[in-house]
């Protein structure tokens, strides 16, 4: 997972490089999707062939990191086919192969948690205490833990919140929380309890119940 996240990583890199080379010619990329990003930089670089030379050399080195990046990812994906732990936490929405793997390889074995309410401070998901005096006040988030799977629970978390069209009592809950306290926090705590739930459906087995009524609490 740490080599796939690197390939991705330097292939954004190219093409944020990319974007800069022509950008200091006047020519902007604009919002493109990565399949026709190459056929994009070729229109604005054609017709000036230095730049064009440029363009399919930084192209050409994309593309050979993407292609590999390819290969990682569908040995990643294979790995979770074949997983159950892994099928089970897909269960729930917002979370898929890449967020699944993830979360069983940082948690590793469940019981070494006392609870699945745990997870979230190991994680760094929890928002620190500062006191001084009389005075306790709420911060940010801990950012302890593993970043990597910080990063991917909040990515869920959008997800969940901004793409998945499947209502369920946890996207409730999210949206209510949204209201009191903004989006950014709301997707906070969402990732938060996506990493409980994940944790209670690993140690006992079960699969995300999207109604309230059948969904044990977790939290």
């Amino acid at each position: 997972m740490t080599a796939r996240k690197l390939l991705q990583e330097k292939a954004i890199a190219i093409e944020n490089d990319i974007r800069g080379l022509l950008r200091n010619f006047g020519l902007k990329v604009g919002i493109v999707g990565a399949a026709k990003f190459a056929d994009r930089i070729q229109d604005l670089s054609g017709d000036i062939p230095e730049l064009r030379d440029i363009m399919e050399v930084l192209l050409a080195a994309r593309q050979k990191l993407r292609e590999q990046f390819t290969v990682l990812h569908e040995r990643l994906l294979s790995i979770v086919k074949g997983d159950t732990v892994c099928r089970r936490l897909m269960t729930v929405p917002g979370v898929g192969p890449v967020v699944a793997l993830a979360f069983k390889a940082t948690v590793d074995i469940p019981a070494r948690f006392k609870n699945s309410k745990a997870v979230g401070p190991a994680l760094g998901l929890t928002p620190r205490l500062h006191q001084s005096g009389e005075d306790n006040r709420v911060g940010r988030v801990s950012l302890c833990g593993d970043a990597m799977m910080r990063t991917l629970l909040y990515e869920a978390a959008q997800v969940l919140l901004t793409v998945v069209k499947k209502w369920s009592w946890l996207k409730a809950w999210a949206m209510n929380v949204a209201k009191r306290r903004g989006r950014q926090r709301a997707t906070v705590a969402l990732a938060r309890r996506l990493a409980v739930i994940m944790h209670r459906i690993w140690s006992d087995g079960s699969e995300f119940r999207w109604a309230r009524e059948e969904a044990t609490a977790v939290i």
